[in-house]
């Protein structure tokens, strides 16, 4: 069958995002295609682990984390998160469940693989698989079907092995009931603060200051500096020497159809009230039911988005039910079905889903449309004179390049081109102030280089560049007299923080000796404040956002009604009290009982999958290449 559908064609062009591929390149990586490949690094129960696919895994990783920092990413944080190490962790225990689920003799046949191929969004057009966009998707990644058909089974035995294991994982109702106790508890407190700010009358002797700074050289070094000049090499300069011909215009067209295809929408509220999918008839009928009233209610002239805020359980509660814009694919299947049946304006019966018993309301509904070419014209113009634009101008920035070495090559080279030459002030690795798009990208890039040394081609925000740093400063400790005024400040807020912690120890066991909170206060000018009830994680009123105050006042109970020491906050130190404490009702417990059930299994699952997989680790043979990681 596999073969069957490598063999068929599919009947139109197509063109594909490389990002739009399947969760197994995103988690394990390509790796086990290329195991004849590469050098061995590593050896798992005798299975080796080969250079080619640390590498594919390694810079699936790096992907994943340019993504998320962006240009902050660069190799100072790249070696903090041990990515190196990553990658070889995750192909190690890719290769350990392999090895575990075809010893428990699992097996994925040939034709569940190409059922599961032929489901995957990426490789489907109009929701039927299309060998054509198949195989375009593979090439691009330089991979060929039988490639990735092993590393799917792979992740397929996987999934059943960890089906397997974390089947036995179960939630009580006590367990459930605990949990909730424990995260929406509430208490209340007496508190007060000692805010170091308060304490004006502190000063610092010539001699303190002296010897603070003795103490805490290396925290005054100046910062390196470096100072660069350097081609910018912006697409948009590039522009007026771009043509595009018709035939252009009309061929990336043909070839991008997709592109100008819009698909149906739909803008809805929604009212849910959560059911169990598992659970009983009788309790899906009394929600059901009760969905039906509301229902009558928003027939009947109530406000929709009203209803949803007093009745709704679902997440989207406090903004009336509001979805927002959807495409059909967005939401499970029977939601949708519903929905995109729906006119604007009309009220849906109650529809069931996973999640419980859903009223939808759709507002508006924005018929799918595709552009013709004379409206799609303008649109591609534009684009291909961008994309023909940038490659111009890196065409130039790699003519400058392979003639630009050291020295004064780069002012060479821009003269003879007639290209304007670009210099910094100093600046540090923050990057410089003014003048750049990515200053800690062009930071990251300048203080690699040597004095003198010219940069390979660097891509910016504005388009591409070629550094060369003409000065550099060291860091160094100054002179006590530059820095005087600072270390003034500095110590000051060292003495006042010391003096504030002093007195709020004192205060604290002057409260265990048994002295009331009120007497006390007086005498440390401090004022007795009451919170009111919050929970775990809320913001305290009348403190703020404290985890650590919040962490030690849920410790309190009647019976120790103090903290063991006062409690360090962004503004001071904390000494409070206990007050009182309340638990939540069962009322609120049944609306949230399925929702929690669901996420402590899946902890649960987690948990014991992790624990299987740590215990698979210490009784196997593992051995890594000396030297791989360092």
């Amino acid at each position: 069958m596999l073969r069957f559908m490598r063999q068929q064609a599919g009947n139109w062009l197509i063109k594909v995002l490389l990002g739009a591929i399947v969760i197994v390149f995103i988690f394990w990586g390509v790796g086990s295609f290329r195991a004849q490949r590469g050098g061995r690094i590593a050896l798992v129960n005798g299975d080796q682990i080969t250079l080619d696919e640390h590498r594919e895994t390694y810079n699936n990783l790096i992907e994943q984390l340019r993504e998320r920092f962006g240009n902050n990413l660069n190799e100072d944080m790249i070696k903090m998160l041990q990515v190196k190490k990553q990658a070889l962790n995750q192909l190690i225990d890719k290769k350990l469940l392999v090895q575990e689920a075809r010893r428990f003799k699992f097996r994925v046949s040939d034709k569940e693989l190409a059922n599961n191929i032929m489901k995957i969004d990426a490789f489907q057009r109009a929701g039927v698989f299309d060998n054509r966009l198949y195989q375009s998707i593979l090439g691009r990644l330089r991979m060929t079907p039988e490639e990735f058909e092993i590393a799917q089974r792979d992740a397929m035995l996987i999934e059943r092995l960890q089906t397997f294991i974390t089947s036995s994982a179960k939630v009580s109702d006590q367990e459930v009931r605990e949990w909730f106790n424990w995260a929406h508890a509430s208490v209340n407190i007496d508190f007060v603060r000692f805010d170091p700010d308060k304490y004006k009358d502190i000063k610092a002797s010539d001699e303190e200051i002296k010897a603070f700074f003795e103490k805490h050289k290396e925290n005054y070094k100046t910062d390196a500096m470096v100072k660069v000049r350097y081609l910018n090499f912006d697409p948009d300069a590039y522009r007026s020497k771009v043509s595009i011909s018709d035939e252009e215009l009309q061929d990336y067209f043909d070839e991008n159809r997709e592109e100008f295809n819009t698909p149906k929408t739909v803008e809805a509220r929604h009212i849910l009230l959560k059911v169990d999918q598992n659970a009983d008839p009788e309790d899906v009928e009394k929600a059901r039911k009760r969905a039906l009233n509301i229902l009558k209610m928003a027939r009947q002239g109530k406000k929709f988005p009203e209803l949803a805020k007093k009745y709704s359980e679902g997440p989207t509660r406090d903004r009336g039910g509001y979805l927002g814009t959807f495409k059909r694919e967005a939401m499970v299947k029977s939601f949708s079905d519903k929905a995109f049946s729906m006119k604007a304006g009309e009220i849906s019966e109650p529809v069931r889903t996973r999640f419980g018993w859903h009223i939808i309301k759709v507002e508006k509904v924005n018929e799918a449309y595709i552009l013709s070419f004379d409206e799609a014209k303008k649109k591609i113009k534009m684009k291909l004179t961008k994309d023909k634009a940038k490659n111009l101008a890196y065409d130039e920035a790699e003519a400058v390049s392979d003639v630009s070495f050291e020295g004064d090559d780069l002012l060479k080279s821009a003269k003879e081109r007639n290209l304007k030459i670009l210099t910094t002030d100093f600046f540090t690795k923050k990057g410089p102030e003014k003048g750049i798009k990515n200053p800690a990208k062009f930071a990251s890039t300048a203080f690699d280089l040597g004095l003198l040394e010219i940069s390979d081609i660097q891509e910016y925000e504005n388009g591409y560049s070629i550094l060369q740093v003409i000065e550099k400063i060291p860091e160094k400790i100054p002179e006590l007299k530059d820095v005087k005024e600072k270390i003034r400040v500095d110590l000051i807020q060292e003495k006042q923080e010391a003096k504030a912690k002093k007195d709020a120890d004192t205060y604290l066991s002057d409260l265990k000796s048994g002295k009331s909170m009120t007497t006390e206060s007086r005498h440390f000018n401090v004022t007795p404040t009451t919170t009111g009830f919050f929970k775990r994680n809320d913001s305290i009123p009348k403190i703020g956002f404290e985890p650590e105050v919040s962490r030690a006042a849920f410790q309190l109970s009647p019976k120790q009604k103090l903290p063991e020491k006062p409690v360090k906050g962004s503004k001071g130190y904390y000494v409070f009290q206990f007050k009182d404490r309340k638990t939540p009702g069962i009322e609120e417990f049944n609306r949230e009982k399925a929702s929690i059930t669901q996420r402590l299994l899946q902890q649960k699952k987690a948990k014991t999958f992790d624990a299987f997989l740590a215990q698979k680790r210490s009784n196997s043979e593992i051995t890594i290449k000396e030297g791989f990681l360092e």
